[in-house]
């Protein structure tokens, strides 16, 4: 191993500017992969909450709140919601009905305001009670609206989709421009790792003969190719996983949340899954090439 240290050590000293261009390449090709997958987590998340499962929601009256079918200062009578409740499942369009109590909605606007000053002045009779709806087919949600809408009871029905589609579609193309051009950076890394070995290996033909003619293994051989660059793609991963821990911190904890507080963002959990992935890629990254340039190359 002393061996092989040694030469690790030489080689990124002897390649020092093409082992800098692999790992600011592997750096920038790591750091927008570890982007696409966050948007991906990003994505699930609100689709978990929102989207898959819900799509339309009909808020009731509370005394404070107005509208054509709420008496004012009163809410909605416990004969009211039942009677909104059957008309919902009665629907053929209806799938699933959920029914939220003010006390779980002000439960969860408590998760998701949980930093925001505005929590010390709210209670649970601030809030509406709710039914959210899952259609049977989505595209076929204005008969729904219309009559849900026309309920005594019913203060509004709003239709998530409106706000969430094109927030999706930005997500989705902003993941896949990602991915894209993170895998066009990956391959240029792969090419490089390749060519840097390549040189390696022709720089030290004449060790690498020597070493053949008494017996060496072709482990021992690629051993101290195999470390450097691993090392190199190690080096870009770190570099990608801290901008990631900064993106996470600064972009999305100290902006993002108090800007948009509505949203469930995603946390350090999500970033140490993207990080994994990281490592991998990186690993696997310089691996590859290594072993094929190393196969093809190191044949006196």
């Amino acid at each position: 191993m002393r061996h092989a240290f040694t030469e690790v050590v030489s080689g990124l000293r002897r390649n020092a500017s093409m082992n800098l261009a692999v790992l600011v390449t592997m750096w920038v090709s790591l750091t927008l992969f570890g982007l696409g997958v966050l948007v991906t987590q990003q994505v699930d998340l609100i689709k978990g909450r929102w989207y898959d499962r819900i799509e339309l929601t009909v808020f009731l009256c509370t005394p404070a709140t107005q509208g054509e079918n709420c008496t004012p200062g009163t809410a909605t009578t416990d004969a009211q919601r039942t009677q909104i409740r059957q008309g919902l499942e009665s629907n053929p369009e209806v799938a699933e009905v959920f029914y939220q109590s003010q006390d779980e909605v002000f439960a969860e606007f408590r998760q998701t305001y949980a930093d925001s000053p505005i929590l010390a002045s709210m209670k649970a009779e601030d809030m509406q009670d709710l039914f959210r709806i899952k259609l049977v087919n989505p595209e076929e949600y204005q008969v729904v609206v219309a009559e849900a809408g026309a309920m005594p009871g019913v203060q509004n029905v709003q239709d998530l989709r409106q706000f969430l589609d094109p927030l999706f579609e930005w997500l989705n193309w902003g993941r896949w421009l990602a991915v894209g051009a993170s895998g066009l950076l990956l391959l240029a890394a792969a090419l490089q790792i390749g060519q840097s070995i390549r040189m390696a290996a022709h720089a030290r033909r004449r060790e690498i003969g020597i070493m053949r003619l008494v017996g060496a293994s072709n482990t021992y051989i690629m051993l101290p190719f195999l470390l450097e660059s691993l090392l190199v793609a190690l080096g870009g991963a770190a570099l990608a996983c801290a901008t990631l821990a900064g993106i996470q911190q600064f972009a999305i904890i100290e902006k993002a949340k108090p800007a948009l507080q509505g949203f469930t963002w995603i946390g350090w959990d999500h970033v140490g899954i993207a990080m994994v992935w990281l490592v991998g890629v990186a690993i696997a990254l310089s691996m590859i090439p290594t072993l094929i340039a190393t196969r093809r190359h190191l044949r006196v």
